[in-house]
This record gives C-alpha cells, structure tokens and sequence, in this order.
C-alpha cells in the first residue's frame, strides 16, 4: 500500500521528490554561493570542477562528464570565457574541437568555492541522519549509473 502525503500519490513517487530535491539543491546552491559573492550556477561549478580534474579537455568530453548536451555546455562555456575563468583553444589533433583550460580566475574560485559547495550537501538534505545521509549518496548513485546508456564505442 502506498502511503499518501497530502493527499497526493505523486508527492511519493521518485521523479516528483527527485525534481523537489533538485528544487531543493538549487535553492541551497545559489544562496549558499551568493553569500559567498559569487554567482556561479550548479553547471558552472561542475564545469569548473570537471576542467580542473582533466586540463585540456574538449566540449564534448565535458558535456558527457557533467550530464549535460554539447549545445548547453557550449553555452556555459561561453559565460565562463567571458568571465575570465577559463580559455579555449583549438585543438591541436582536432581542428573541430576545443580543449578548456582554467585560468588562474578559474583557479582561484573554484578553490574558493569547493568548501562552500562541499558545506552545503548536507544542508540539502537536513532531514537525514549521517547514516542515512551516506546510505541516500549510495543509492543515488547507483541510480543514476544504471540510467546512464551504455557505452558504444
């Protein structure tokens, strides 16, 4: 039997908490990173993040590391470069591709910024206790890994 909140059935079906706690997440996030006095976006981040970890990387490969479409990536891309926090350049095998870079700017706000975002996580799901807490980033993460679509190459 399926217990009902609010009278209503979605409220505990997975995709309606999951788009709550996605609510949730950029609700906290963009707070949490103006108080910070930056006004990076959730994408920005991990844009950043994912740069940081692979210098050099292309558009491409980013879009997939951070679950996004080239076209969006190419956008955030854009607003980062104008930003000052990363450089693109042609790429030297690939004349189609363009490998990300951060720039010293980009360094130093994703520095900045790492303990803010590691902060919140848990701000975002203050409801649970710290076993439940790691039991949800398992169960999450599993989730989302047997969404992903197999690998065809």
């Amino acid at each position: 039997m399926i217990e009902e909140s609010d009278g209503a059935v979605s409220a505990t079906m997975p995709g309606h908490l999951i788009r709550r706690l996605h609510q949730i997440s950029t609700q906290v996030f963009a707070r949490r990173i103006r108080e910070a006095g930056s006004d990076l976006t959730p994408v920005q981040f991990a844009a950043l993040d994912a740069i940081h970890q692979k210098p050099g990387v292309d558009q491409a490969s980013l879009a997939h590391s951070i679950a996004k479409d080239r076209a969006t990536v190419g956008a955030v891309v854009d607003r980062m470069e104008q930003k000052g926090l990363l450089i693109r350049v042609v790429s030297g095998q690939d004349k189609r591709a363009r490998e990300l870079t951060l720039t010293d700017e980009g360094r130093r706000a994703l520095k900045a910024l790492m303990p803010v975002v590691t902060g919140l996580q848990k701000e975002i799901l203050k409801g649970l206790s710290e076993d439940e807490y790691h039991q949800f980033i398992a169960l999450a993460a599993k989730a989302a890994r047997s969404g992903e679509p197999a690998n065809e190459d």
